[in-house]
Order: C-alpha cells, then structure tokens, then sequence
C-alpha cells in the first residue's frame, strides 16, 4: 500500500514543556552555578523565542535582579526585582529579537554579571509595527499586547514598535491577566470550525502551561476569573442547534463546570437580528463580564446588536442596551433604554465586542457598527461608515441611557473594523481604544471581514490600531500589519514573579464526538486514498485531528474500526459559508479542505484502524491508534 496518508503524533504541549523542564533542571543540579557563571537556558517552554531562564545558587537569601539592557538608552533598560531565595531561576523576558542582548543579573550587595543572550529572527506570520506615537515615560514598562485573529502570532510591541514578546503558538481570543499573574488565552488547539478551541489555558509569560480547561461545548472568545478565582468562560451545547449563547463558570482547581446560563432561555432568537446574523449563530456572544456590585453577567450578542445583562444568581434578564427596533414590545417597554442628554449626537451601537462595566455602572463596548442599521433598507456601506468606542451611562430605575464618550467616530471609514475589537476602562477620561479589524481594499474599507480578504491581493491591506487617551488627548497610537482580535496592556513582569516548577494539568473533559448510524455501502479496498484528498492524521493525548481535501458534495465519511465496534463520522463537504469569523486561524486557503477533530472520550478501547469511506469505495489509511 502506498504511503499517501500522513500521520504525525504529538505529546500535549504540557507534556513536553515537562520533559524540556526536567531536563533542564537536571543540567542545572549537575553544575556549580553562580552569579558569576549562571546557568542560561534560551525559550524553555519552547514557544517563547524572545526568553530565558538564568539559573544559579548564592549562599545566602538574596533578592537578585535582573536587567535586560535597552538598545539605545538606560531609560529602555527592563528591570524585575525577585523574591528572595538561595536557589534561583529567574525569567528573562523582553528580549529584542535578532540580536545580541545584554542581560545584568545584580545582588543586593553590588555583586553583578552580565550575560549576553542572542536571539534570531522571528517567524514570517508576526505582524510589524508600521507607526507608533507615544513616550517612554508614558509606555513605562508596559507592552501593548495583542492576540491574532488569523494565522498571525499573540505578539507584544514596545514604546518604539519593538516586538519584545512572542508566542509561536496561536493561542486564541482574548488575553487577561489573572491575580496570580499568569495569563488566561485560549488554547491553540483546533477542536471545531470555524474557531473553537479545546478550551481556556493558563499560562505564564515564559509560555509555559500551568492548565488548560477543557470544555465539552469547547472555548470560545472570552473568559472572566472571579474574585474567588473561578473561571467565567464562553461556550455552547454542540447537542443542541445553535452556538455561541451559553456561558459557563468552572472550578479553578478542578475544571469541573459549576454553573450553566443559556441565553436561549432569556430572550428570543428569531427577533431583531444583525445583518449577520443566521438561525444557529442567533447570538454571537464574544464577550463577559462580572460587576460584583449588581452581582450580574453582561454578555455583548454581535448578532442581536445588543448588550444583555442577567442577575448572576438567577440568570434572569435585568436589562437590554441596544437599538430596541425589531424587538417585541413587551420586550423594549421592560429591558430598553430611552436615549436622554445630547441625543442629537447619540448613537446605538452595533454588532458591538468586548463590554465592559465601569465602576460606577457604565456601560463601555467597541461600536463597531457594521451595518448600522436594523433593517436591511437602512444598511450602511463598510465605506461610508466608522467603528468607536462608547461608554454609556445608565439609569436603571428610570431606564434611560445616555452617551458620556466615545472615540473613532471622527476618523470614519480609516478606522472602521467590522469584526473583533475592545475597549478599555483605566480610570475616568482615561480609555484604549482598540480598532483591531481593519481591511482596506484599493485604500477604502473593504466590503468583507479581514479574515474573508485575500491578502495575496496586492490592493488588499488589513490594519490594527490601538488609541490611548486621557481627558480627549491621544497619548498612545499603535498601528500594526494584519489584524488582531483584542489589546491589553500589561507589565510583561509581575510582582512575585518567580516561575512555579512542575508539570501544568490538563482540566476538564472534551465532549464524546457524535457518530454517524447510516453508514453507505461501499466496496473495501486495500489501499490508501488518491493522494489528492491530502489525507492528514494528527494525534495527541485526547483526541485526534483528520484533514483532507473533498470536491464539493462528495460522499465523506471517517470509520474508526476496532475489533467490536466501529465508530463512524460524516464528514460535510458541502459549501460553507461564515457570516461571521472573529479567528481565522483554522480557516484553509482551499475551500475543499476540511477538518474534522475526533476527541478520544466514547472509543473503544484497543487498537482501532481508521478507515475513509469516499462515494463507493472504502479505504485503509495505513494508521491505527491505540485507545
């Protein structure tokens, strides 16, 4: 039998960042390191290139720290001061790329080395900075950070533009920090099209995977760590017929799901719909969060043009912000807002991302305001129209609302992002604005979303820009290649910030993958598929991944036989079309490939062959897998 089938197996990333740990660390206990000779290991966690780990022992409990120089001037020098201790491993973050950086590690008693660490290029998918207006002293030591919403990479830019950061795996959605300082993404595992991840990963700014939550509906979006440390995560019911209009609470410690909120119980889902809306994407929540003085969830619904918001304990719809035509009237006489103050210059927003709940209650969203409009007639082009930040206040006794701010409504169609995007809140007249969308074609806004245009097209142009200002001052711009989902600006340190060493966990269960029962007749060959199907098997821990290659409307189907079960998956072939698509990090250049994820949870254990099935004929692929 030819081999025309590929077939790759992977430890999960935890697994292997275990092994390069241990590894590392046996070196470490093997030598006499000091200060004066320290032990450097470069990218430990094997997807940071642009970090260390510096490693070495002092007789006494000392508060070293450690300097990475700046390239120009001492105002660029990083500094981190670590936690006392004899034995010490100490991350080294913020290196320039492809250059010989200087590194000072320094005692409190004057005592200090310096190590020189050389990194190399990064890859092609990073996006450059192609502007950037701000100071050092307004950046500090925070970078701006910036998660993909395509094959670009969860990249980290300094005050000159400098990526300082960088994950070589496409972790996905938004980027929080959690109190313990780690970060909360999600994983770069493909679980369902068109963007679904296995589920919610923490992980720290070395790269290293402390957990990942995995999810029977999948992650997808957003998460929200609770004052507790639990875990608010988007996801959905893959069992039921629609998606992205359920939000989950998980243990922190176990992954187990603590709480459920379907939306399908709150508020219709054949009423008022965006122009991008369809029957199973009715709600397209893509963001959450928590105000503990209302002890509430505000969930932002793209394709309802509308911020809901549910009392946390009983999940029960306490108010609605959006445009209220198209809703049933009992519905807007209840949950709407009337516009008061400036109503002249007021705007609704749509298909809006990322709210937010300011201290004293506001209502702060990015409008991106594709379409405008509710009804079709009313529609604006991509052109003619702008995307903002807002913040609105609100009364809910007297259910007014009223406009306090917003920014991008000036710049029109240059800052116009149809999809993706945030807003944040640092204190009153302090706000960023993220416009993280941006597709231009023959230099105007393109008509599609960023993910949809073809970027071999040299008309065709995706942009990022990212705006601080304080009291109407813009003290921050950031304008970047490609298109990126979210911002978040951080200090790539954190006090305490001392790596915690062991093995990450892996939380949660993936969901069993729904069979097939009408299996076609088909004649059984002995040999593998037509090399034209690009027949594609890859496996890791608790799942496997099949890619292949159709002509539209082949009869498809995957058979994992094993010696007294066979588990049997169609495979669609048919055209799809996305209205929406916030990631397009697993979206293929041929519309004719497709992947389907198999998650190991319900097969039968042994050794199970996986056999394909195409129109009449049944093929071996030459792989097993053992359960």
């Amino acid at each position: 039998m030819g081999n025309k089938v590929t077939y790759t197996s992977e430890d999960h990333l935890i697994t292997r960042q275990a092994r390069a740990e241990e590894a590392f660390l046996a070196e470490f206990k093997k030598g006499d390191y000091t200060i004066d000779n320290p032990y450097v290991v470069e990218n430990p966690y094997l997807i940071n290139p642009l970090c260390a780990m510096v490693l070495f022992t002092t007789a006494e409990e000392v508060a070293p720290t450690i300097t990475v120089c700046g390239k120009r001037f001492s105002r660029e020098n990083l500094s981190h001061t670590f936690a006392p201790a004899k034995e010490h491993k100490l991350p080294v973050l913020g290196l320039y790329e492809d250059f010989v950086n200087k590194v000072v590690i320094s005692l409190p008693n004057g005592t200090e080395t310096t190590v020189t660490i050389t990194t190399g290029k990064l890859p092609e998918a990073v996006c450059r900075c192609r502007n950037i207006t701000t100071s050092a002293d307004y950046l500090q030591d925070n970078f701006m950070f910036l998660t993909p919403a395509g094959k670009n990479l969860p990249t980290a830019y300094d005050y000159k533009g400098n990526v300082r950061w960088l994950l070589t795996e496409n972790t996905m959605f938004d980027i929080k920090r959690a109190a313990n300082g780690n970060l909360l993404t999600g994983s770069s595992r493909f679980c369902r099209m068109p963007y679904n991840a296995t589920g919610l990963i923490e992980l720290d700014m070395l790269g290293k995977l402390y957990k990942e939550y995995r999810l029977p509906g999948n992650y997808h979006h957003d998460q929200f760590e609770m004052e507790d440390g639990n875990l608010l995560i988007l996801t959905q019911d893959f069992h039921t017929d629609t998606v992205e209009d359920m939000c989950v609470l998980v243990d922190r410690n176990s992954g187990e799901i603590l709480k459920t909120w379907d939306y399908k119980d709150v508020i219709p889902q054949d009423v008022a719909g965006s122009g991008s809306q369809d029957a199973p994407d009715w709600f397209h929540n893509n963001a959450v969060w928590y105000d503990k003085l209302t002890n509430s969830l505000s969930l932002s619904g793209r394709h309802q043009d509308a911020i809901i918001n549910l009392d946390f304990d009983s999940g029960k719809l306490n108010w609605i912000v959006g445009d209220p035509e198209g809703w049933p009237q009992e519905l807007v006489d209840k949950y709407f807002f009337t516009p008061v103050g400036d109503v002249d210059n007021f705007d609704w927003q749509y298909e809006q991302h990322a709210c937010v709940i300011t201290p004293e209650g506001d209502v702060m969203c990015f409008d991106n305001g594709q379409y405008r409009a509710k009804s079709k007639e009313n529609y604006i082009k991509n052109s003619e129209n702008f995307s903002r930040g807002v913040r609105y206040r609100i009364d809910t006794e007297k259910m007014e609302i009223e406009q306090v701010w917003q920014y991008g409504k000036e710049r029109g169609q240059d800052f116009f992002s149809p999809y993706i995007c945030n807003v944040e809140y640092y204190a009153d007249g302090h706000y960023m604005t993220h416009s993280g969308g941006i597709g231009l074609k023959d230099g105007n806004a393109a008509d599609g979303l960023g993910a949809f245009l073809d970027t071999n097209d040299p008309t065709v142009e995706l942009r990022s820009i990212t705006v601080e200002e304080k009291d109407g001052v813009v003290l921050y711009e950031l304008e970047t290649e490609g298109n990126f989902y979210r911002a978040e600006k951080l200090p790539i340190y954190h006090d305490g910030d001392n790596v915690t060493l062991g093995a990450g966990q892996l939380l949660g269960s993936l969901d069993v993958t729904p069979e097939f029962d009408t299996v076609p007749d088909a004649e059984e060959v002995n040999e593998q598929p037509d090399s034209f199907h690009n027949i594609i098997i890859e496996e890791d821990e608790d799942r496997f991944v099949f890619h292949g290659k159709f002509e539209r409307g082949t009869l498809a189907m995957l058979c994992v036989e094993g010696p007294e079960k066979c588990h049997n998956y169609y495979i669609n072939t048919a055209a799809v079309h996305h209205l929406a698509m916030c990631s397009g990090a697993f979206l293929e250049d041929d519309d004719r490939d497709v992947k389907m994820n198999i998650s190991k949870i319900g097969l039968t254990k042994g050794k199970l062959a996986i056999k394909l099935i195409i129109n009449d004929k049944k093929y071996d692929t030459g792989v097993s897998i053992l359960i």
